[in-house]
């Protein structure tokens, strides 16, 4: 399933096959939620900017519309006209992110709809089933992600949990996956490691979850509160323990600069709301730093938001223009802001890639940083 192709230092050019389509990695993963990128950002302008992966949020679905609703339509991949990879959270970042919502039990944990209110009982395999129906590419294992400044002994318990319930959702997947209405019978498994800032809880976690021999693993728990220099460090402990032969995915991160730091430590897959989010505020990232385009120093701005750049709001429309549509609250502001940021991350992952292929990430990843980190003028 995953070829490696070059390594560069730490660094790792690859592969990843599935049933809908060859991953290039590293990648990062563009987050629709809901089945949708934030930002009135259609499949035809995803697939133009390059858009390898989606990543469609299990929860969110499984309340709204319901993923009963989306196997009946045939699957997330038919019912959002996209027949590229998509990889589905599993709902455990939920137990985090809904705390006050929330209990965690041995059998799974117990919701009040952030919707709605109604009751919701979701474990790991109710969670591989919402997954199944959803029939995305990529499944995640159900976890709990305790917080990064959590008491040892708490992360410790949860940890264990987080092991015994992977084994059950590796179960239930492959029960699954052998029942003849299951939409997409080669769905795939990635276990997470948990264990929040400790390195030796990590990396006992990382060793146990190898063992269970899945066909990629991810690192989860991480910018949540803690520093980035103790995400890099974490990081750095646990990547060495993980199968060599299996894609890392590092949930949730981040910044074009966590990005770079983290593919120098051996991580493939990647996801973060922050290009989509801070697009839809005006925020947009470019090779000279990242511009608030709500400054009035582009109120007469006829430069695109970055000369050269190929996205659809840089090859026709000013830094002026856009301004007057997010001030006017125009949503074609937002939408264009939105695209330029995906397309500058995308564009990053090929850049990351040729360099890794080429031999000189080290002197790209110097250069990117000075670009990505610089103030714009």
């Amino acid at each position: 399933m995953y070829r490696l192709i070059k390594k560069d230092g730490n660094a790792k050019r690859g592969e990843f096959h599935t049933t809908h389509g060859v991953i290039q990695t590293p990648v990062f993963m563009n987050v629709g939620t809901a089945a949708a990128i934030k930002g009135a950002v259609s499949t035809e302008d995803l697939e133009a900017i390059g858009t390898q992966v989606q990543l469609s949020n299990t929860y969110h679905l499984h309340v709204r519309p319901g993923d009963q609703i989306v196997k009946q339509m045939g699957g997330l991949h038919r019912f959002m006209s996209w027949n590229r990879p998509i990889l589905t959270d599993s709902g455990g970042f939920q137990v985090f992110s809904l705390a006050g919502l929330r209990k965690i039990k041995e059998e799974g944990v117990y919701f009040n709809s952030h919707i709605d209110g109604r009751k919701i009982f979701m474990g790991p395999e109710e969670s591989m089933q919402i997954q199944s129906n959803l029939a995305s590419t990529i499944a995640m294992a159900f976890d709990e992600c305790p917080p990064s400044l959590a008491k040892r002994e708490y992360v410790k318990a949860s940890v264990a949990r987080t092991t015994r319930w992977l084994v059950r959702c590796k179960e239930e997947m492959e029960r699954l996956n052998r029942l003849p209405d299951t939409i997409n019978q080669k769905q795939l498994l990635f276990g997470i490691n948990q264990g929040a800032v400790y390195e030796d809880i990590r990396v006992e976690h990382a060793r146990q979850i190898a063992e269970l021999d899945l066909p990629g693993y991810a690192i989860g728990g991480l910018a949540v509160g803690e520093s980035h220099e103790e995400m890099y460090r974490i990081i750095e402990a646990v990547v060495p323990y993980l199968p060599a032969e299996k894609p890392v995915y590092l949930m949730g991160v981040g910044t074009p600069a966590n990005i770079l730091e983290a593919v120098d430590r051996g991580v493939d897959f990647f996801d973060c709301v922050y290009p989509s989010r801070n697009g839809r505020h005006g925020h947009v990232y470019t090779n000279a730093g990242k511009l608030n385009l709500f400054n009035a120093r582009y109120e007469t701005d006829p430069r695109p938001i970055e000369e050269g750049c190929g996205c659809p709001a840089c090859r026709r429309y000013s830094r002026a223009y856009i301004r007057h549509l997010l001030k006017a609250k125009e949503m074609l502001g937002m939408r264009l802001c939105v695209l330029h940021n995906l397309y500058f991350y995308n564009q990053m992952m090929e850049e990351i890639r040729a360099a890794i292929e080429q031999g000189n990430y080290q002197d790209y990843k110097r250069k990117k940083l000075s670009q990505v980190l610089a103030k714009p003028v």
